[in-house]
């Protein structure tokens, strides 16, 4: 084997294995969430059932953080009593997901223009659901660590 053919082969190879690795962090885990899928909401009284107009949802078995999940509500009302979620940051979604804008989402929080609830606490360990609501009924979930893993 010459020098060339070589440096072809270890050329070749590093793309192949470059092309495999982005595939399997953007594509290979995921997997699509029924519509059935249930969104809740934590209250003063315990963990409520969101009632959803439309849903499409997102999930890895490879990490709970990989959870993106975009929503309509049916009853805004249900959120009235609602939990705040503490330090809500939006994780992005891979990019074929496109009806979640982690950055929009986020910035609308900082703004005041959308509320971030706590939807469910350690729905994994040290992992916390959280659901962002805009004024009109739109809502926006993901899981973020919520530091119980830190000590």
């Amino acid at each position: 084997m010459t020098g060339r053919t070589a440096a072809i082969v270890i050329v070749v190879s590093a793309v192949l294995a470059g092309v495999l690795m982005y595939w399997l962090q953007v594509y290979a885990y995921y997997n699509r969430l029924p519509e059935t899928t249930v969104l809740r909401v934590t209250t003063e009284t315990g963990v409520q059932p969101l009632s959803l107009a439309e849903f499409e949802g997102i999930d890895a078995s490879s990490s709970p953080l990989r959870f993106r999940a975009c929503a309509q509500l049916a009853e805004m009302t249900e959120i009235t009593h609602a939990v705040p979620a503490t330090n809500p940051d939006p994780l992005t979604a891979p990019g074929w997901f496109d009806c979640f804008d982690a950055e929009l989402i986020g910035t609308a929080i900082k703004r005041g223009e959308a509320m971030a609830y706590l939807s469910e606490r350690e729905i994994h360990r040290g992992v916390d659901r959280i659901i962002a609501v805009f004024p009109d009924g739109r809502a926006y979930a993901w899981q973020q660590l919520n530091g119980t893993l830190e000590d």
